[in-house]
């Protein structure tokens, strides 16, 4: 199904062809003085230079090939050569009409042929979640659904962080701490225990307690350094011991995840690239790719039209260890083995664009990946305190996750209450899913690239540009159709959708039909913000459309039930776009 806009466009470049202009120049884009006109052409000025006529000229003789378009009530050449138009209000009936028949409320499905893998994440085993990951799974999670809505296979993959010294850190001071274990016996033979020997506040503690020891302790180092080595060279007994720790910091990862309601299609980690590293580095060997600089082997992927410097990718340090680049790379090996993918995007912290800048240069000189295979790196911004840097506790330490989901929750539940309209234990449920709609969309509602400031008491407001606002408005629509249905014992609710009859009818209309195409547009430009802002402006219009009519006391059955199906619609596209933002909106508030 085409976009509004794609209508638009098709119609005059009808008119532009018959006035024996480009139709390339036929583009309508949403005006930008919704006062004076709906949508816009400006196509009549460029073709000027072109056909060496003046814009006006050109505009006018387009105006006259439209006259009788059943697109337009009005439409109208302006100076120095604007083509203004005002949509005919059944024509935008029509269009919503055809919207709510199809199942992408006229979204295009513009990636059934490609395979994308999204990578974010990146947690370490053994760590708790802090707010730190808090961007990489809202952002990444978003994008996922977007890519798989507008028709793409998607891939989602965690990336876990389970390699290098952090895991022999943990099983060293395991050892000194349970030295009875089997798992450090060179003479055992047998199989190893089922059970972990520790549980996850186990490991929260262990892995803190090495690091600070490796640090003090020059001969601890050494031994974690060494448990390290013999865990990448397969001893059996730390590889066993090594798959305790992943399965117990898995169960408590999904945990975490599954109350931001974020889902990973694989977990794999950096261990699962292990395997391909060494015929990866004799490839680049064998292509000449390699050379030594400072004891360690390098690629170089500086190019002549960079203005800064970018350094050589170290793919191994002198000592034959290897580096995240590594891993990453060995990770585009596997995945391309895997899955094929057409796409691999990366939702990571954008401090780190020059460690993918050399990853990406690397990959496609080594030909690890397909010359069409694309690489985005999506670098998000911080999350800041209200003191502008980056959040913290009060303590100023790093806030874990679940606490910092705790506390919204907490707040809204606070919120709730304030209002007495349901139970307390309702208030808790609600407070979940609101809680966890301030915290998404607080976040999403800002460009991704940009540092933002988490303000719990703005986050949570039910006014203004917020989650809750959002939602409110959902649980309004919600309960005027729920009453609809009552006065009605309980009757379908209607569809159809007669032409606007005054403004504020035509404005939420309008928005509404947009809906594909801001879809569309945040999954191609991959930015979920603008999602965020559409949503908003629908329920400002709706909440306007709201004020100026009394819907369930409205004595004309029909202009009712048109009121009833517009608002129908409008809940529909506002619970489609917060589910690819990742949240529900609860019945009541």
């Amino acid at each position: 199904m085409k976009t509004i806009l794609e209508l638009i466009t098709d119609e005059l470049g009808t008119a532009f062809t018959a006035c024996g202009i480009d139709t390339k120049l036929a583009k309508v884009v949403l005006s930008n003085r919704p006062d004076l006109c709906e949508y816009q052409c400006n196509g009549a000025l460029a073709a000027a230079k072109v056909y060496h006529k003046a814009p006006i000229q050109i505009a006018q003789e387009i105006v006259s090939q439209l006259g009788n378009s059943p697109l337009f009530e009005k439409i109208e050449a302006v100076k120095p050569g604007f083509i203004n138009m005002t949509l005919k209000k059944d024509f935008t009936a029509w269009y919503l009409g055809k919207m709510q028949e199809d199942e992408h409320l006229g979204c295009e499905i513009f990636g059934a042929e490609k395979t994308v893998v999204i990578d974010y994440g990146g947690p370490n085993v053994a760590k708790p979640l802090h707010v730190g990951h808090l961007r990489a799974a809202i952002i990444g999670e978003s994008l996922k659904r977007l890519y798989r809505f507008t028709g793409h296979t998607v891939i989602g993959d965690v990336h876990l962080g389970d390699w290098g010294l952090q895991m022999g850190l943990i099983i060293e001071e395991t050892r000194l701490r349970q030295p009875e274990l089997p798992y450090f016996d060179p003479t055992h033979t047998g199989g190893y225990p089922e059970e972990p020997p520790f549980t996850i506040s186990d490991l929260e503690e262990i892995y803190p307690t090495a690091s600070k020891k490796s640090k003090e302790d020059e001969a601890f180092a050494q031994a974690a350094h060494n448990a390290t080595v013999k865990l990448q060279q397969g001893d059996p007994g730390y590889r066993a011991l090594f798959r305790h720790i992943l399965t117990v910091s898995v169960a408590d990862l999904k945990k975490n995840y599954a109350r931001l309601d974020v889902d990973f299609d694989v977990w794999k980690g950096e261990s699962d690239a292990q395997p391909y590293i060494p015929a990866m580095i004799q490839s680049m060997k064998d292509q000449g790719l390699l050379h030594e600089s400072q004891g360690a082997m390098v690629v170089d992927v500086q190019e002549e039209s960079d203005t800064k410097e970018v350094p050589p990718c170290i793919i191994q340090k002198s000592d034959g260890a290897s580096l995240y680049a590594t891993t990453d790379l060995a990770t585009l090996v596997e995945r391309e083995k895997l899955y094929h993918p057409d796409e691999v995007l990366y939702v990571v912290d954008k401090r780190q664009e020059m460690h993918f800048t050399q990853v990406f240069r690397t990959a496609r000189k080594a030909r690890i990946i397909r010359p069409e295979t694309k690489l985005t790196f999506l670098g998000f911004g911080t999350m800041n305190g209200k003191d502008g840097k980056p959040f913290k506790t009060r303590e100023g330490g790093v806030m874990r996750l679940e606490y910092l989901i705790s506390d919204i929750n907490e707040a809204v539940f606070q919120r709730i209450m304030e209002n007495r309209t349901m139970s307390e234990e309702e208030a808790r449920q609600t407070s979940e899913t609101v809680g966890l709609a301030a915290l998404k969309y607080g976040d999403l509602s800002n460009q991704a690239t940009k540092n933002y400031v988490f303000d719990v008491d703005r986050f949570i407001s039910f006014e203004g540009n917020t989650g809750p606002y959002i939602l409110y408005t959902m649980v309004r629509i919600k309960s005027i159709l729920g009453k609809y249905q009552e006065a009605k014992a309980g009757a379908a609710l209607p569809t159809e959708l007669p032409a606007a009859a005054d403004d504020s009818e035509k404005a939420l209309q309008l928005l509404l039909a947009r809906a594909g195409e801001i879809i569309a547009d945040s999954c191609r430009s991959i930015a979920p913000h603008k999602l965020c802002q559409y949503i908003y402006e629908v329920s400002d219009a709706f909440n306007s459309f709201y004020h100026d009519h009394r819907i369930l006391t409205e004595e004309d059955q029909t202009r009712q039930a048109g009121w009833i199906a517009l608002l129908g619609l409008t809940l529909r596209v506002l619970d489609t776009c917060i589910h690819l933002l990742g949240f529900e909106a609860p019945d009541r508030m």
